[in-house]
């Protein structure tokens, strides 16, 4: 897979691509990440990509010249499966998303900023919307972040047991069960007997009672 996302702030992002399993499947090659800074697509000399909306109001939206000129010169060199706009007004990533997309080849991820973009992107440009949660932020970066790591981790060959990701919660739309490990107790807070039992029939049915116990609980509340 490649990622190609375009950001006001690489220097944001750089660092948190450098840990943990992202930087696992980096070096497996299981996925190749690059930044574009918008601002290298500005032709003006002060590197301006951003202006006030028309018809007034406040803030300053990003214009869609430089987002255009970005996209277009990655388009020459590759085909891509999708455009991806991170937005808190978008559809929320869940498992099913994630599942979705860590199958595609190459994505270009678009890190808004200010008061959004120019209208025109979205609506000639962009081939999906996704949102982390129905808040704003000062930024998509962050966003970035947290959609490259739902979908990396689900790549085959980056996690270490293939079978981990298909056990996370929501990949059926249902809550993984409690997890403990050693010590069996401390400070008298024990281990269920049951998972010490080595009985894996019985520790199984435990797991989806509680997994059900658990998916339903959080439905509710």
């Amino acid at each position: 897979m490649r990622i190609d996302i375009i950001t006001l702030f690489p220097e944001l992002l750089s660092n948190s691509f450098e840990i943990s399993i992202i930087r696992r499947a980096i070096r497996k090659k299981k996925v190749e990440i690059f930044f574009h800074n918008l601002r290298d697509f500005s032709k003006n000399k002060y590197k301006q990509v951003d202006d006030y909306p028309y018809g007034g109001g406040s803030g300053m939206v990003l214009m869609i010249e430089p987002i255009f000129k970005c996209i277009n010169k990655l388009k020459s060199k590759r085909n891509y499966d999708e455009i991806i706009y991170l937005t808190p007004e978008a559809k929320v990533l869940d498992q099913k998303m994630a599942n979705t997309c860590s199958l595609k080849e190459n994505i270009i991820i678009l890190c808004g900023h200010y008061k959004g973009i120019d209208q025109r992107v979205r609506d000639h440009l962009i081939s999906l919307e996704v949102s982390i949660g129905k808040y704003v932020m000062s930024g998509g970066e962050l966003a970035a972040v947290v959609f490259c790591d739902s979908i990396i981790r689900l790549i085959p060959g980056v996690l270490g047991n293939e079978s981990s990701a298909l056990n996370d919660s929501f990949q059926d739309n249902i809550i993984a069960p409690p997890i403990y490990t050693r010590p069996a107790s401390f400070n008298d807070w024990k281990v269920p007997e049951i998972l010490l039992s080595g009985d894996q029939k019985k520790i199984e049915k435990w797991r989806e009672i509680k997994s059900t116990e658990k998916t339903i609980k959080i439905k509710h509340d």
